[in-house]
């Protein structure tokens, strides 16, 4: 397995789909909290120089592999806030990401993997109904 993670084309569509779909809760003030979420760019995307010397400025600047792909940082079900590692149908969690997901949880974080943005919108909806 390469050193660093190969986003692919299908893993994007579902995070863009995702983000597209809260943008919509958040207009229609379903789940203002949704706001908050954010992606977190701690992917590769491929050779070349550029990209090389992106990679190196993304690491001098604290980019760390296999930390998850969002973060929701709202509090809910006695949890410190929600972390999402999203995959496509045939992505795969490498040993790394699933290492940071045990820290997160040990720290009192949701922290869970999502196969497609239906399973994330559905955890999301469950984290967020939560008191």
């Amino acid at each position: 397995m390469a050193k660093n993670k190969l986003i692919t084309e299908s893993e994007h569509i579902e995070q863009r789909n995702l983000f597209l779909w809260a943008k919509d809760c958040v207009n229609l003030n379903i789940y203002p909290e949704l706001e908050m979420m954010f992606a977190i760019p701690n992917v590769s995307y491929g050779g070349g120089k550029a990209n090389l010397i992106r990679g190196a400025k993304l690491k001098a600047e604290g980019r760390k592999s296999g930390v998850p792909d969002i973060f929701l940082p709202v509090a809910r079900r006695s949890y410190n806030g929600l972390f999402i590692e999203m995959k496509a149908s045939d992505g795969r969690v490498s040993d790394n990401q699933k290492d940071w997901i045990n820290k997160l949880q040990g720290q009192g974080y949701l922290a869970e993997v999502c196969i497609g943005c239906q399973q994330a919108q559905e955890l999301i909806e469950w984290y967020l109904n939560g008191k």
